[in-house]
C-alpha cells in the first residue's frame, strides 16, 4: 500500500515537471508566469489604494464631468522645454509633496539635494535648466506662496530669457492676454474645455503651441477645517508670510485694501477666537483665493462689485482653473494622489506616500459651534473642496478602469498568442507522427 502511494506521488511530481517544461516552451518569457503568480497571490486581490484613506467601497459621484475632464495623461517632455509649476497653498501638505517631487521620483538625472540646503538642483538630462518650478527647486521666484494670478503672469518671464520673450507672439504677452481674457469674461462667453494634453488657450492649462513652453500647473488641496486650524497653529507659533507679494494687475494691494490683523511683528500667541474674529484674515477661504483669477474681481479692491457677486466669480474661477490644471492632489488621499500623479506624468515615485492621520490640526479639539463657525468663515473653500474631492475620486476611478481595461486587453492578446502556439505544436506533432 505504501509502495503504491509512493508511485502515485512520483507520477504527480513527474506530471508537474512536464507541465513546467511545456509552459517554458510555449511561453518562455516571464510575462505569462508573472500573470499567473499575480492571479494566485492573495495580496493581488487587495486594493492598496482603498483601505489606507478610508475611501468608501462604492463612490457615488455628485457632479457630471466629461471624459476629457477625467482623463489626465500628459506627454511631459523632461528633455525638452516642458515645465511643471507647483502652486503651493499654505498648510495643505504641499511641503511634503514638494519634497517628493525633488527627492522621490525615478529620473534619468535625479535632483541634487545637499544636506542643510532647502533647494535642490533639478536639471533636465544633459541641460543646465530646470524642469520643475517649486520652492524646493527654484525657490519663491514669484513671491512667497504665489497664487494662481501671480504665477500665471510671472512664471513665463522668469523661466524664459529675454530673447525668448521677444520671440513670443504679442498675443501671448501677459498684458495682452490678460486684456483679452477680461473681454471674454465681460462678454460672458462659455469657456472651451481643454484636456491637459490638448492645446489650451488659458495660462492655467498647457500652452501646447509651437515655439512656446508647455506649462503644467499642479497643486494640493486639503479639508478646509483642518487646513484652517493648521494655519492658526502655525500663525500662533509666529508665522506671518509677510513676504508674500499678492501682486495682481501689476501691483500689490494697499494697506487700505488689505489691512493687517495684528499690529506687532507677528501674531504669535493669538487665540483661535481672535484668529476667527479678524475680518481681513487671508486664512478665510484661502484655497479659493489662491486658485482663482483675482483680476476678474478687481484684485483686492472690495468696492468693485457686490460681495455676493464677487464670491460667485471667485468660486467659479477657482473651480474652472482647478479642473483645467494638469494635476491636483488631496492631502486626505496620499496614495491616490501618488497614483494619479504617476499616471498623469508617466513618472514613478521611488517609495510610496504615507498617509498621515495625526497632524497638529487633528490634535486641536473644538466644539460643534466652533466647527460651524470655521465652516461658515470658509464657506467658499467648503464648496470648492466638495467639488475637488468629487472630481479627484472620479478621476481616480476612471484611471483605474482604464488600467483594468488595458490589463484585460493584454491578457486577451497573451491568450491568443498562447492558443496559436498550442495549435502550432499540435500541428507539428501530427506532421511528425
Amino acid at each position: 500500500m505504501e509502495e503504491r502511494s509512493h508511485k502515485v506521488l512520483l507520477a504527480l511530481v513527474m506530471l508537474f515537471l512536464f507541465a513546467v517544461i511545456v509552459l517554458q516552451y510555449v511561453c518562455p518569457g516571464t510575462e505569462c508566469q508573472l500573470l499567473r503568480l499575480r492571479a494566485l497571490s492573495p495580496a493581488a486581490a487587495a486594493d492598496p489604494y482603498r483601505a489606507e484613506d478610508e475611501t468608501p467601497a462604492r463612490f457615488v459621484p455628485r457632479f457630471n464631468f466629461s471624459a476629457g475632464d477625467l482623463l489626465r495623461r500628459v506627454d511631459f517632455n523632461i528633455k525638452g522645454d516642458d515645465l511643471i509649476v507647483f502652486l503651493h497653498i499654505q498648510k495643505t501638505g504641499g511641503t511634503t509633496f514638494g519634497r517628493h517631487l525633488v527627492r522621490n521620483i525615478q529620473l534619468e538625472q535625479p535632483c541634487e539635494c545637499r544636506a542643510g540646503q532647502k533647494k535642490c538642483t533639478c536639471h533636465r538630462p544633459g541641460k543646465q535648466e530646470t524642469w520643475l518650478f517649486s520652492r524646493f527647486s527654484t525657490g519663491w521666484s514669484c513671491g512667497l506662496h504665489a497664487d494662481w494670478t501671480e504665477l500665471t503672469n510671472c512664471v513665463p518671464s522668469v523661466v524664459d530669457n529675454k530673447k525668448e520673450v521677444r520671440l513670443r507672439p504679442s498675443s501671448w504677452s501677459g498684458n495682452t492676454h490678460l486684456k483679452a481674457k477680461r473681454k471674454v469674461n465681460r462678454l460672458r462667453k462659455p469657456i472651451r474645455n481643454c484636456a491637459a494634453n490638448q492645446t489650451a488657450a488659458t495660462p492655467s492649462g498647457n500652452i501646447a503651441q509651437t515655439g512656446l513652453r508647455n506649462f503644467y500647473y499642479i497643486t494640493i488641496l486639503r479639508d478646509p477645517v483642518s487646513r484652517y486650524l493648521s494655519e492658526w497653529r502655525h500663525v500662533q507659533r509666529g508665522a506671518t508670510w509677510k513676504a508674500s507679494l499678492h501682486v495682481c494687475d501689476g501691483r500689490s494691494p494697499t494697506t487700505e485694501e488689505l489691512p493687517s490683523c495684528y499690529t506687532g511683528d507677528d501674531w504669535s500667541g493669538c487665540s483661535l477666537q481672535e484668529f476667527m474674529d479678524c475680518p481681513y484674515n487671508l486664512a478665510n477661504n484661502r484655497q479659493v483665493r489662491m486658485l482663482s483669477d483675482l483680476s476678474l474681481v478687481g484684485c483686492y479692491n472690495l468696492s468693485v462689485m457686490p460681495e455676493e457677486q464677487r464670491n460667485k466669480v471667485l468660486l467659479d474661477s477657482a473651480k474652472e482653473n482647478l479642473k483645467r490644471m494638469a494635476f491636483f492632489g488631496l492631502t486626505e488621499f496620499q496614495r491616490k494622489t501618488q497614483y494619479l500623479f504617476e499616471k498623469t506624468f508617466n513618472m514613478n515615485f521611488i517609495s510610496p506616500f504615507t498617509q498621515y492621520n495625526s497632524t497638529r490640526a487633528s490634535s486641536v479639539e473644538i466644539d460643534e459651534q466652533t466647527q460651524r463657525r470655521i465652516e461658515a468663515l470658509n464657506f467658499l473653500d467648503m464648496e470648492l473642496y466638495d467639488y475637488a474631492k468629487d472630481l479627484f475620486l472620479q478621476r481616480y476611478q476612471y484611471m483605474r478602469q482604464k488600467e483594468h481595461q488595458e490589463a484585460r486587453r493584454k491578457r486577451q492578446e497573451q491568450r491568443k498568442i498562447l492558443r496559436a502556439k498550442q495549435a502550432l505544436l499540435r500541428e507539428q506533432g501530427e506532421n511528425s507522427s
